[in-house]
């Protein structure tokens, strides 16, 4: 039987002087020694893309592309200088220009003209990349690993496509589809979910149980199930980056891992900073971290980025759609089309079916439906959260009461998402006059995470995404915030007489900068605690919401105890998740309907009501599955 590669080849003129056919990945990739067949063979590659039903690119041959030096004044000559260009970085291998520019519609042009004047004068291929407006040495060392390891990119994609068209055109097996529940069942955390067909085994996130330490058993997914074979994985796709979700993805690759990991680009960079983030908490807490830097490292390099709505093979019968998820930055609800029309199912991983300061509503239009796993986090009937300019308006009453008092408020915050989306409502509220214009300061972490949100504006709703694309309105460019990175200017703070706002991660208070500001800040009653996202049981936050005062930081042979006298509030109503009645929603403007709901990421009474409710009132089937429990879909 022909790969699909010699199929392509049959289409293809030897005039053309194809020197190389490889993949990218799902895509294939043709380089040609030929300039003419290079700029006029639209025509062929347009039949050979309807024939296979494949995404197919033509190159040059490196041998075809201008010097480096020379294409690289060139591109400073035709990109307009209010671009304000600020890195050039050629990738040899595969006849591509990555251009970094504060400005990227400037670059590219009117639907695009600069970018082939780009093409015709310099036979590089260019792509245009964001100048991130606040920043971050991180992201420079993600890009950089990428582009320094450009050759190492280029055989692994080719290896993944390998495994993707494994079988192309294979005959019909006798097919199957399930999924077995290896963390999230009945519980906050260690999201882990295997899929397996009898062709492929995909896992969909990994990450850890946050309310718990990794000296716990009970912290990890559970990597050790029968089904679970790592030299069997083939992909892993992850539907957003907080720790519940991404955490364990490293330890994957430390094991011994090589396939790749699926998720959207600032999903990518914000799961390589919490991991290293990780990295730090457990080196200062004298625990053994889980993984190294090079393991993070290791999972940057192996990692695929799709925009929302791309449409991607991932497997030989399993093809992935991401859409937006309104979680926090990049996160993504994973669409996955299982064989010939075999299956269809939705994996929500965390959604927000609502508007927000920040982004746009999760989406519920798909081509095809037959399952969708949904989080229920809000999921119990008592889960009737305030509206968010409630909740705003809470949150300015608490800040104006401490600062009358002198006092400063803490913010344990998660330290992507819902940050962001409370420096853009204290922002807001310091322009409008509805809070005192005071200091926020930001744990280190925090800055990074932000400078990231700068760089991909296209992920956020119309209206921020229009305010940062200008100095002078983005809110993340404020002079009231301030960063926090030594612990000397960490103590100068909390020394300070001044009134202040702290937000510090972690947001559930299981170590970080938020558990060591409030060591100090506890026993005073002028400052004020307040949380503004989920606290599972067994955090030290669930502990302090149910009343706690006196709280133990040492050990029963030497306590280290600190009484707390200082005002705890949580604030319901700014969540990055679904409320109840959200959920509902969700599942009502499905289209199409689905005949199965399973019901993951929630505490065990939260997933049976919202099961039960959503049974009631779609007559819909649903499901609520325990750790270590499997499910046919088919």
């Amino acid at each position: 039987m022909a790969s699909i590669l010699e199929e392509v080849h049959k289409n293809i003129p030897k005039t053309a002087e194809i020197s190389d056919s490889v993949f990218e990945g799902a895509n294939i990739v043709l380089y040609t020694k030929n300039k003419d067949f290079f700029f006029n063979s639209n025509g062929v590659i347009k039949d050979i893309v309807d024939s296979i039903k494949k995404r197919v690119e033509l190159r040059p041959d490196p041998s075809l592309t201008m010097d480096m030096e020379e294409a690289e004044k060139k591109i400073k000559k035709i990109i307009p200088e209010e671009a304000n260009i600020s890195n050039v970085i050629f990738d040899t291998q595969r006849s591509i220009v990555i251009i970094e520019a504060e400005k990227p519609g400037l670059a590219i042009g009117k639907q695009g003209d600069i970018l082939r004047e780009i093409r015709k004068e310099t036979l590089w291929i260019p792509f245009i990349r964001r100048t991130p407006a606040i920043r971050s040495k991180l992201i420079e060392n993600i890009r950089q690993v990428l582009y320094e390891n450009s050759d190492f990119r280029r055989k692994f994609l080719h290896q993944v496509g390998k495994r993707i068209y494994d079988g192309w055109k294979r005959g019909k097996k006798d097919e199957w589809v399930r999924i077995s529940i290896l963390g999230g069942g009945r519980q906050v955390g260690r999201s882990c979910f295997l899929l397996q067909t009898q062709e492929s085994r995909v896992l969909l996130d990994c990450g850890i149980n946050p309310s718990k330490t990794l000296s716990d058993h009970d912290a990890f997914p559970h990597l050790d199930a029968p089904e679970f074979n790592l030299s069997e994985l083939d992909a892993i796709v992850l539907s957003h980056s907080h720790i519940d979700h991404c955490s364990t993805i490293p330890y994957l690759y430390k094991m011994g891992y090589t396939g790749p990991v699926y998720c959207t680009e600032p999903t990518r960079d914000l799961a390589a900073l919490l991991c290293l983030d990780m990295i730090s908490i457990s080196t200062k807490e004298g625990q053994e971290p889980l993984y190294t830097s090079t393991d993070v490292k290791n999972f940057v390099n192996h990692t695929i980025t799709l925009d929302y709505e791309e449409v991607t093979d991932i497997t030989p019968d399993v093809r992935i759609t991401l859409y937006n998820a309104g979680h926090h930055l990049g996160s993504s609800l994973v669409h996955m089309h299982i064989g010939n029309g075999l299956h269809n199912l939705i994996y929500t991983g965390d959604f927000n079916y609502e508007t927000s300061n920040l982004l746009a509503s999760a989406i519920t239009r798909f081509p095809r439906l037959e399952t969708v796993m949904m989080e229920s986090t809000y999921g119990s009937r008592e889960d009737l959260l305030p509206s968010r300019r409630e909740a705003e308006e809470r949150l300015f009453h608490i800040i104006n009461e401490t600062v009358k008092r002198n006092g400063k408020i803490l913010l344990p915050v998660l330290g992507v998402g819902r940050s962001q989306e409370v420096m853009v409502i204290l922002e807001m509220a310091m322009r409008q006059g509805l809070i005192p214009k005071i200091p926020i300061y930001l744990q280190g972490m925090l800055w990074d995470v932000t400078a990231i949100h700068t760089a991909y504006p296209d992920f956020f709703n119309a209206r921020i995404k229009r305010s940062i694309f200008h100095k002078d309105t983005n809110p993340f460019l404020s002079d009231i915030f301030k960063r926090i990175v030594s612990k000397k200017e960490q103590q100068e703070v909390i020394d300070s007489g001044e009134s202040c706002i702290i937000m510090a991660t972690s947001g559930m208070m299981v170590g970080g900068a938020s558990v060591e500001y409030f060591k100090q800040l506890a026993e005073n009653p002028k400052h004020t605690l307040v949380f503004t996202c989920y606290q599972p049981e067994g955090s030290l936050g669930r502990r302090l919401l149910n009343g706690d005062k006196e709280i133990n930081f040492g050990s029963n042979e030497k306590p280290d105890m600190v009484y707390t006298k200082l005002d705890v509030f949580k604030l319901d109503g700014i969540s990055e998740h679904s409320s109840r009645k959200q959920l509902m929603t969700f599942v009502k403007h499905l289209d199409p309907k689905p005949r199965k709901i399973i019901l993951v990421h929630g505490e065990a009474s939260k997933c049976i009501d919202l099961a039960s409710s959503i049974h009631k009132f779609f007559r819909i089937e649903t499901v609520t599955p325990r750790n270590l429990e499997v499910i046919r879909l088919r």
